[in-house]
């Protein structure tokens, strides 16, 4: 087993959830929830590393963390 961290971000204008794997080449994807969001990230990380193959064990994943800066406008 290995856990990949996913950017997930709503777009209003679609309405619909945008994930992102951004260490992993070529993963991304929408879902109409979070959960389908899931199912989908799922699957796509599974055939971005089955596609393109990727060596498992050599895919660092280097999270930190995310900042909301509040800015004056």
């Amino acid at each position: 087993m290995k856990t990949f961290t996913a950017y997930i971000e709503y777009d209003e204008e679609t309405e619909l959830y945008v994930g992102v794997v951004p260490f992993l080449p070529g993963a991304h994807t929408i879902g109409k929830t979070i959960e389908e969001l899931r199912s989908n990230l799922k699957e796509v990380i599974e055939l971005c590393i089955e596609s393109n193959q990727f060596d498992v064990n050599e895919i660092h994943n280097h999270f930190v963390g995310i900042e909301q800066i509040e800015v004056s406008v």
